[in-house]
């Protein structure tokens, strides 16, 4: 199968949760809304970044007694003393921009996810587990820093959770990396 088709398929297919998908096709598919996933959230946090970037270095000027400015070949680094949550980055449209890349990256994977774990003979309830962990994850990390004290509880809690998070896609990448079922299962015959 060529790319654009491919890309076509699985498009196509995006309300599809019936019948099943042979691993190579969905792979591809999987590394492909990956780079597209990570590059919509360089265009999150990059604009970020630099406004961030930017604060730090008016500051830096306007306020030379606050800062030790240290310079070398090819490097500078601004330390800024005291407390100045004006300069930090604004993690709600951060989180907010990375939690929207990956909502959509689950939606154009949902149904490929499904099919796939129908192909191994599992239903594709499977396939929400990790899902509650990212979602709890999202909400609660702006939490974490929206007084600029940190919560050593919430971080605790989000640490676990997200611990929980990266075993439940390991599980879930086990299943789906897995050979399908070569014969008719519950949820039809093998693909072509």
């Amino acid at each position: 199968m060529k790319t654009g088709e491919l890309i076509r398929y699985h498009l196509s297919g995006l309300t599809r949760f019936e019948g099943r998908q042979p691993r190579q096709p969905f792979w591809i598919w999987v590394a492909l809304v990956m780079v597209l996933s990570l590059a919509g959230m360089f265009a999150v946090m990059i604009p970020v970044l630099v406004q961030t970037f930017q604060r730090v270095q008016r500051f830096a000027v306007e306020h030379p007694d606050q800062v030790t400015v240290t310079e070398g070949p090819g490097s500078r680094s601004v330390q800024i003393h005291g407390y100045h949550p004006e300069l930090a980055p604004d993690f709600v449209m951060l989180i907010g921009g990375v939690g929207a890349v990956s909502l959509v990256a689950v939606a154009l994977l949902a149904a490929a996810v499904t099919r796939r774990l129908h192909d191994r003979g599992k239903r594709g309830w499977w396939g929400l587990v990790p899902r509650p962990f990212l979602a709890s994850g999202l909400l609660l990390m702006p939490q974490l820093i929206a007084n600029g004290e940190p919560d050593l509880g919430l971080f605790a809690l989000l640490f676990v959770n997200n611990l929980v998070y990266i075993a439940s896609l390991i599980v879930l990448v086990v299943m789906l990396a897995a050979r399908g079922n070569p014969h008719d299962n519950r949820f039809g015959p093998p693909p072509p």
